[in-house]
């Protein structure tokens, strides 16, 4: 073979090779449409990954923060007494037998006033010490109604504990014991919290010994409509969960949430289960949250809740009715939207209008009622918050004062006595006092779990004239008149019906 046949031989080979490379690169293109080498989408350039050779990711060792966590988190064990409890229909008229026999005596023989018993109970749950003397934080819904409450810690010290204050709305509560140097739990920061970060679950599960648990975050802000208020309206509560898929169950309520730095983030709250038990996902009640809320029930004995004075929706929740109603563009699918403004709140104070779009509360973005609760629920009323809206397309910056319910600055006093009676109370119309022929009461507009459902027949609409023999005309002469004694009489009558009724109550 001479020169010339070696030297076509190799220009063969190299233009062949050229071509199955051009054609490799042809294909390739066409296969990989859109995605140009070396072009980083924006959810790239955020992390600082560059999409090339995955990072290395690094052990995780969890021995530290667990180690750090356990003895922090204690065992809580509740007993209710055996209560007595009368049905609550009341007599609506006098019975033509009551002028012989009595109203009392008929009511034995005719089944009227029948006494039920509700039986001991007992229950368990979680808690976390956040301070060396004691202070414990758990959810209201571990302690609610307990008349005792034990606490054992991690070294299996036992102790009696007592109830500083709860609050259901956003179902927290603080308990307490007698001891001093304890370990405990330093706050961590939630909303620096990021979906898909390691996270422990730490608590008494089943009443087992202290179990921890590991998983990451997979969602935040969830809002699942388990909280209520103290009457029972789910339209006050605050939810705004960590998601996590940390195995948690009964008994791991109240429990810690704590990031591999072993700092508490959030407290184990709830489940989404079909049967009850652990089936994928657990929530936690974020630490910046619970933080506040602790912090009002040791200083005040309640929450001093800053409220903007609005009410809302979410657009991916709004009908193009509703929209259109509002003003608000058909085709917006995302955002919070101001659908009702109250006259005396902060946010009309400020300048917030019906239809506006919330989008930033102290330069966090607001996609959802859930994250707008989560943000405000953190201040107090005289708080004031940087508030963006967006009104016909423009970002406007606005201040708000908040305010408290009643749409002052005052601080909330806890109305212990007046939150046992459990009912909604307000002042009688003054034209329908003067229908009635009486100066003044209080109407009773909703009976709610507490004293007067399981102690009397009272109904909804009954009338308070007199309680102990004191007239009571305001919430103010109500209030001092129930908060003087723990044996209340109450005296009024419901309209439409002849005579007076009394309910004596015992509030311990």
């Amino acid at each position: 073979m001479n020169i010339k046949h070696v030297l076509a031989t190799a220009v063969i080979s190299g233009l062949t090779a050229l071509a199955v490379v051009w054609g490799f690169n042809k294909f390739s293109d066409h296969r990989f449409a859109g995605q140009e080498p070396g072009v980083l989408p924006p959810n790239y350039q955020l992390t600082g990954n560059s999409g090339g050779n995955p990072s290395p990711i690094p052990n995780v060792d969890f021995t530290s923060p667990a180690q750090i966590a356990l003895p922090a988190v204690v065992h809580i064990k509740t007993k209710t007494n055996a209560k007595q409890v009368t049905n609550n229909l009341p007599r609506m008229r006098q019975s033509p037998f009551s002028d012989f026999f009595g109203d009392d005596l008929f009511d034995q023989f005719f089944g009227g006033g029948r006494i039920n018993i509700i039986p001991e109970q007992k229950a368990s749950g979680s808690g976390v010490i956040i301070s060396d003397d004691g202070f414990i934080v758990t959810n209201n819904h571990v302690i609610e109604n307990a008349d005792e409450i034990t606490v054992t810690l991690n070294n299996r010290k036992t102790y009696k504990a007592k109830l500083i204050g709860a609050d259901p709305s956003y179902d927290l509560a603080v308990i307490k014991i007698e001891a001093k140097a304890l370990p405990f739990l330093l706050y961590g920061n939630s909303d620096d919290v990021k979906i898909g970060q390691w996270v422990l679950a730490i608590g008494y599960p089943l009443n087992l010994e202290t179990t921890v648990t590991a998983g990451i975050v997979s969602a935040k802000a969830r809002s699942l409509g388990l909280n209520k208020d103290k009457n029972g309206n789910p339209g006050g509560a605050v939810e705004a969960f960590i998601q996590t898929d940390a195995a948690v169950n009964m008994g791991n309520s109240g429990g810690a949430l704590v990031n591999t730095d072993g700092r508490l983030i959030g407290i184990n709250s709830a489940i989404a289960s079909p049967t009850g038990y652990y089936s994928g996902y657990s929530y936690a009640i974020p630490v910046n949250i619970a933080k506040k809320v602790v912090d009002d029930i040791i200083k005040f004995g309640t929450v001093q809740r800053g409220y903007l004075g609005i009410q809302f929706g979410e657009a991916m929740n709004m009908s193009d009715e509703q929209k259109t109603k509002m003003e608000i563009p058909t085709t917006a699918y995302e955002g919070v939207y101001v659908t009702d403004v109250t006259a005396d709140g902060g946010a009309y104070a400020a300048g917030i209008r019906k239809g506006d779009r919330i989008q930033k509360v102290n330069g966090v973005d607001i996609n959802s009622g859930s994250e707008l609760q989560e943000q405000v629920s953190k201040f107090k009323p005289g708080d004031k918050i940087a508030v963006v809206i967006n009104r016909a397309g423009k970002n406007l910056p606005l201040t708000v004062t908040l305010r408290n319910k009643a749409g002052n600055f005052d601080i909330v006093r806890n109305d212990t006595k007046m939150d046992k009676l459990g009912a909604d109370f307000t002042p009688l119309d003054p034209q329908k006092a003067k229908e009635y022929g009486i100066e003044g009461g209080i109407v009773v507009k909703k009976i709610n779990a507490g004293s007067i459902y399981d102690q009397t027949r009272m109904k909804d609409g009954f009338v308070i004239l007199k309680v102990n023999d004191k007239d009571v005309k305001t919430l103010e002469e109500l209030r001092k008149a129930v908060g003087q004694e723990n044996n209340i009489n109450i005296i009024g009558f419901y309209p439409g019906y002849e005579g007076l009724y009394e309910y004596p109550i015992t509030l311990d």
